[in-house]
This record gives C-alpha cells, sequence and structure tokens, in this order.
C-alpha cells in the first residue's frame, strides 16, 4: 500500500484544452493541510484565471482525500461551504512514487497524474 510521507511535497500537473493552457500546482503540506492552485493561460501564455483551494488531505491505504475549506480568488479568501458536497472529494490511488503520482477520482473516474517538483533547496 501507500504511504502518507510519500505524498508530502509540491506537485504539478498541466494540460492544454483548445484555446487555453491549464495548470495545477499542488502543495501537499506533512500538518495535513493542501493548497491546489489551479491556472488558467490564453494561447499568448497570460494568466488569464488563477484560484487556489485550501483545506485538509488524508490517504488510508489506496485512497486519497480532500476537504476543500476555503478558496483563494484575487487575492481574497473565501470560506467553502461545508454543506457543499463538492467540497469533499475522494481518490483512488494509481501509483505513487518519488516522481509521480496518479489517481482517479471515486466518481467521475477522471485520472490525474502529477509529477513531484523539486524543492530548490533539495536541487543541490
Amino acid at each position: 500500500m501507500f504511504e502518507r510521507q510519500q505524498l508530502i511535497g509540491n506537485w504539478h500537473r498541466s494540460e492544454q484544452n483548445g484555446t487555453e493552457h491549464f495548470s495545477e500546482y499542488a502543495q501537499i503540506l506533512a500538518d495535513g493541510r493542501f493548497v491546489f492552485t489551479f491556472f488558467t493561460y490564453d494561447m499568448e501564455g497570460t494568466i488569464v484565471d488563477e484560484i487556489s483551494e485550501v483545506g485538509d488531505w488524508g490517504l488510508v491505504k489506496d485512497i486519497h482525500f480532500t476537504i476543500t475549506k476555503a478558496e483563494v480568488e484575487n487575492g481574497q479568501e473565501y470560506d467553502a461551504d461545508p454543506l457543499n458536497k463538492d467540497n469533499y472529494q475522494a481518490y483512488k490511488v494509481l501509483e505513487l512514487n518519488e516522481q509521480t503520482f496518479t489517481y482517479e477520482h471515486l466518481l467521475s473516474g477522471e485520472r490525474f497524474t502529477l509529477s513531484r517538483v523539486l524543492d530548490q533547496a533539495n536541487q543541490n
């Protein structure tokens, strides 16, 4: 099975959808908090949208879950509605190693693959 320690760190994924480019930067912290920042770029590379979600995360066997507690948009933090089911997500971990994190959403079946981003201090 997978270990919680394997998820801690910084992760990234990006994709192209027609006329836009999408990027996610995930910070998974040892204290159980996360910050997921989503960027949308136009074809010239200009950011057209940026939103962050912050909350709590966990890993039990091969199930990764998140609870979004707030969103940050334009520098303003907004509390997430704890009654909104979309703020609670669960994923089946398919692959998790030093470089790659692949998971599948339990309800939608969508699959995502993120790559580990090394901290500047660890690149020497």
